[in-house]
């Protein structure tokens, strides 16, 4: 039986992988973007060798993808080359943030990030006019016609550990966070299981988007904020329509624990 996610691959927009991030704490400003339809299949991904990594990356161009990778260095104020082992076989790839939202990424060689978006051949000219950034053409030249990422979503991919330790420091910050579907609630409400994450305890996600029916057991990537449970912001602030008992749960199992608003919710990496 399909899963949610092999569903929503192979109806939507593709991603295929997941990305980890490191950088200085820099702050990258961005706009928006949206990925057209396309499939690469898990098969397509695992034959992306070092040697063919020019053609296979050329052949990326179109798809969206969803990767973890470090960051080796900024390029101007809105990109970074990131260094991603699985689809481009551990060659660097330019990221031009175009999320629409700015990313503060702290302590080099640390900070973990997940980046989703379209790899395009990158046209200078065409990307200012498209998503409104100013690219500096000396910083860019080496890069002119060659496949880049425009990231859609750009997001801190902190260690679960680093969360368990002082969620706090995470809170009302865009992150990703993966673990494994635990428990349905409601049809925008589901746990996460990540035996690092508060001790064991399963993580609450309250999703921003409706989505179809999941399994148990399905490990997904979520991005989204995490914020302290109050009953009464939560109500104010998202449309929930929780019912009574799902209501009366998470008012008694998290008020005033971490708990997650996701604007995405992805497949995690094979």
């Amino acid at each position: 039986m399909a899963t949610i996610f092999s569903k929503w691959v192979s109806t939507r927009k593709t991603t295929v992988g997941a990305l980890m991030l490191a950088s200085a704490a820099v702050l990258l400003p961005a706009c928006s973007t949206e990925g057209p339809e396309s499939v690469m299949t898990p098969e397509e991904q695992a034959n992306v060798t070092r040697e063919d990594v020019v053609e296979n990356t050329e052949a990326l161009v179109g798809q969206t993808v969803s990767i973890r990778g470090k960051l080796q260095e900024t390029v101007g104020e809105a990109s970074f080359l990131m260094d991603e082992n699985q689809l481009f076989g551990g060659e660097e790839i330019l990221v031009v943030n175009a999320s629409g939202q700015p990313l503060l990424v702290p302590d080099v060689g640390d900070s973990e990030v997940q980046v989703t978006g379209e790899v395009e051949n990158l046209i200078i000219a065409d990307v200012e006019r498209e998503y409104g950034l100013a690219l500096e053409p000396e910083l860019y030249a080496d890069y002119e016609d060659r496949p880049v990422i425009i990231a859609e979503s750009v997001a801190l991919a902190p260690d679960p550990g680093e969360i368990t330790r002082n969620p706090e420091q995470f809170y009302n910050q865009t992150i990703a966070v993966e673990g494994e579907v635990e428990d349905i609630l409601s049809p925008n409400t589901f746990t996460i299981d990540e035996e690092q994450l508060f001790a064991g305890e399963d993580l609450l996600v309250v999703a921003m988007m409706p989505i179809p029916e999941t399994q148990d057991g399905e490990v997904v990537t979520v991005t989204g904020t995490l914020r302290p449970y109050i009953a009464a912001d939560f109500e104010r602030d998202y449309d929930l329509n929780w019912d009574l008992s799902v209501q009366e749960q998470i008012d008694a199992e998290y008020t005033e624990k971490p708990v997650f608003v996701a604007e995405g919710v992805y497949p995690s990496a094979k």
